[in-house]
């Protein structure tokens, strides 16, 4: 028997639905999927005028209201409680500006239910309007703490081999996803601490380490609206983040190691910062760490995530990358680096035995 089916599609925020609502909701009611299923909208800052929209649009959905706009994570986790209180199996996310193709649901599902230890399962993200051209197979994690995107804007032609039905990533994007309801349990739901950005990293990581798996469904595709945003405090967030990301995740050895090359990478960034205008957002990322109870927090937060641990860093070091491959910053400073860093975690990896 098929587990029932949770349907999140987030989040509403000012005029958001007005833009993108209506293409996601057609594709999602299109599925070709035939089990048990409920849709729930996020309503972030809600109005009675945007709450009046959602329910005209969608009368067979449960609204999640949202006082304020509290972020992705915390908006998000507000519908995956509902859910799980609920009793739903599989809970999907859905981000309001994708759109689906009719199986995607049906083989985001088949997936899954290959092996009983994935957790979560990434649809193949396809750009809107280009849709011959990749969002997203999956994302990857350097070392130091970066995530990015497998594949950003390549032609699906131009892959050079076929890639599975169903093959392993480091953690699944939040903007496409299947999370089984057992490992939300387990392990938990997004940290709110990250408000937006690398939180699906973080949670992906937190998977890895239970012992659960993440999966690309290759089959399962998704058009995604995607449009990178060069806003300076999208640096605060996804720099911040990242670091508590490597604080929590690594057993402490781990991080011993990396420190060097860690505080190599912080002077790049410094240089790297100022040369792109976000050089106060860099300073505000060291200001959080010197904020009162910060690292109280952060304790508390890295002994969630350490105490479901079934995998050793020497096992996860084998799908953790020493590069950074993101077109929208390729530059001969970043190549080098590349070099630089990628023979330093080759050493690393060697030395981890833990």
């Amino acid at each position: 028997m098929s587990e029932r089916v949770a349907i999140i599609i987030s989040p509403n925020w000012r005029d958001y639905g007005r833009k993108f609502l209506a293409d996601c909701l057609e594709s999602v009611r299109k599925q070709n999927w035939t089990g048990e299923s409920k849709i729930f909208l996020i309503d972030n800052e809600t109005s009675e005028e945007s709450f009046a929209f959602l329910k005209a649009s969608a009368p067979e959905a449960q609204i999640i209201r949202e006082q304020n706009n509290d972020g992705f994570c915390k908006s998000n986790n507000d519908a995956m409680r509902q859910a799980l209180a609920q009793g739903y199996g599989y809970i999907l996310l859905f981000n309001i500006d994708t759109e689906l193709e009719p199986d995607a649901v049906k083989e985001m599902i088949r997936a899954v239910e290959t092996d009983d230890r994935i957790a979560a399962v990434q649809a193949r993200l396809m750009l809107h309007p280009e849709t011959d051209r990749i969002n997203s197979l999956g994302n990857a994690t350097h070392f130091l703490g970066f995530g990015y995107t497998v594949g950003y804007k390549q032609k699906l032609s131009d892959i050079r081999s076929p890639m599975p039905d169903v093959s392993d990533i480091f953690y699944p994007s939040g903007a496409a996803v299947l999370f089984k309801a057992d490992a939300l349990r387990e392990v938990g739901l997004y940290d709110e601490n990250y408000w937006m950005y690398n939180e699906d990293q973080e949670h992906g990581w937190r998977l890895r380490l239970a012992g659960w798996r993440c999966v690309l469904a290759y089959d399962a595709v998704v058009y995604h609206k995607y449009e990178f945003s060069r806003s300076v405090k999208k640096f605060y967030w996804m720099d911040r983040n990242r670091i508590l990301s490597i604080m929590k995740c690594y057993a402490w050895p781990t991080l011993i190691l990396i420190m060097p090359a860690f505080l190599i990478m912080e002077i790049g960034l410094l240089g790297f910062s100022l040369k792109g205008g976000w050089f106060r957002e860099k300073l505000r990322v060291y200001g959080y760490f010197f904020l009162p109870g910060t690292w109280s927090k952060l304790i508390r937060s890295r002994r969630e995530a350490q105490k479901t641990r079934m995998i050793s860093d020497r096992q996860l070091s084998k799908l953790i990358s020493g590069k950074i491959i993101f077109q929208e910053f390729d530059s001969l400073a970043m190549r080098f680096a590349n070099i630089f860093f990628n023979a330093y975690w080759v050493i690393i990896r060697m030395i981890i035995f833990w």
